[in-house]
């Protein structure tokens, strides 16, 4: 059994602090504590409300979030409720008790169009995932049980799956017309009934915490740290908007090109190879002047 790791994370209160795992803690549900009776469902939010500091405690996903009195400061406490939580978890404490009644919970899907005509964007009313995910096939859905059932759906040509939506690429067989109430209605029930997103051992998870991201992030030249950040700023939320993403791979500091991967309603979408590739061209040789020449769009 592989050991649990738990990072602190700032958040934009300076009052509550996220303690990370690099595993799921409650798959895609979330739950909020005020106080040590509201956690009668959760041991480890009751172990932490003896803390006296602790005002509420928030779980979701691969994090548990805490708000704290102002008796103390973060820095005097987090490092070791960071250990007393990673502790916890790796001798198996319970961390919420999800009855089967608890386990359905209201959820509502509803179908958002993209730019790509062969994509379809279904947000739900929950955080489904802690990462970011895709397949392109039945064969690299171990992770993802959810997107194994889709691709059983003989229409469905690849699944994207990030924070609290899942966007479907079809093939040409079927219209959108006669397959968007079926598949909404599917995820819907499945989200409804508790079933698992994606295993709890995903390695995307772990690649994709914080932590992770900042270990790569520091292996990287600065050319590339600054089109990271100019990305993660200027390109991601719009394309994230449309049911997509944008990954950075590479920078060749000879060529001065940059590779990048489209991920979601941006791949193979007939406009936005072009459209994302000369407006990220643009974008970056105008912020990044003589550092970039060219962008290579990748479809993911």
């Amino acid at each position: 059994m592989k050991k649990i790791s738990v990072s602190i994370q700032e958040t934009s209160s300076p009052t509550i602090i996220k303690f990370e795992a690099d595993s799921f803690l409650t798959q895609y549900q979330s739950f909020e504590y005020n106080n040590i009776d509201d956690a009668k469902n959760s041991p480890i939010a009751q172990q932490l409300f003896y803390l006296p500091f602790v005002k509420k405690v928030y779980i979701s996903g691969n994090f548990i979030a805490i708000e704290r009195y102002d008796i103390v400061t973060w820095p005097d406490v987090q490092e070791e409720v960071r250990e007393q939580i990673e502790n916890y978890l790796n001798e198996g404490g319970i961390v919420v008790n999800v009855t089967s009644d608890s386990k359905k919970v209201p959820v509502t899907v509803y179908a958002e169009s993209t730019p790509n005509p062969a994509v379809i964007k279904f947000v739900a009313n929950k955080n489904l995932v802690p990462a970011m995910f895709e397949f392109t096939s039945i064969d690299e859905t171990k992770s993802s049980p959810f997107a194994a059932e889709l691709f059983h759906f003989p229409f469905v040509k690849s699944v994207f799956i990030d924070k609290n939506y899942v966007s479907i690429t079809k093939y040409d067989i079927a219209e959108w017309n006669d397959i968007t109430m079926e598949l909404r209605e599917f995820i819907r029930t499945y989200i409804e009934n508790g079933k698992p997103m994606v295993v709890a051992d995903a390695p995307e998870i772990k690649q994709n915490t914080e932590k992770a991201k900042e270990a790569h992030f520091e292996t990287l030249d600065d050319i590339s740290k600054e089109i990271i950040n100019i990305l993660e700023e200027y390109v991601k939320p719009a394309v994230a908007s449309d049911g997509g993403n944008i990954q950075f791979e590479s920078y060749n500091a000879d060529t001065k090109n940059v590779k990048v991967i489209l991920q979601g309603a941006c791949s193979g979408c007939p406009s936005s190879t072009f459209t994302l590739k000369n407006g990220i061209e643009n974008m970056l040789k105008e912020m990044l002047k003589g550092k970039v020449e060219t962008v290579e769009a990748i479809n993911g």
